[in-house]
């Protein structure tokens, strides 16, 4: 068990939950920009702009080249992997036609009619492995 008190410890246990990314202080540093830019397409002259011309628009944020690789390819877990926040990604998604549900399928390599499916019948299931680390 570790020690209670040390918070790199407790933090780092959050990357041990299969297929969820935990969106901590580190990640929401790690995203500033990515996330102002995503934030950013809420205005209609942004979004046109953006839609007009993807890498220009992109040129006028300090992003690093993989979350601007991970951007143009729409790959929303890489972007979330790189600080990304599912509710700002939203304006991406949202921009490109896309609602929640088909973004989010696209995240987990489901259909979206499968997707949907698994979410009315209640989500994934508590059962199977509940630990990168440990594989169970």
């Amino acid at each position: 068990m570790t020690d209670p008190r040390d918070i790199h410890a407790y933090l780092g246990a959050f990357d041990d939950i299969p297929g969820t990314r935990v969106y901590t202080a580190a990640r929401a540093r790690q995203g500033y920009h990515l996330n102002q830019f995503a934030m950013s397409l809420m205005k209609a002259e942004n979004r046109a702009r953006w839609l007009a011309d993807e890498r220009d628009y992109l040129d006028e944020w300090p992003l690093t080249q993989e979350q601007r690789d991970a951007v143009l390819a729409r790959d929303y877990n890489r972007l979330l992997d790189l600080g990304g926040n599912i509710y700002f990604l939203s304006k991406l998604f949202s921009t490109d036609g896309l609602s929640f549900v088909q973004a989010v399928s696209t995240m987990t390599g489901m259909s979206v009619e499968d997707y949907k499916a698994m979410m009315d019948a209640g989500g994934r299931s508590p059962e199977g492995m509940r630990s990168i680390k440990g594989k169970y």
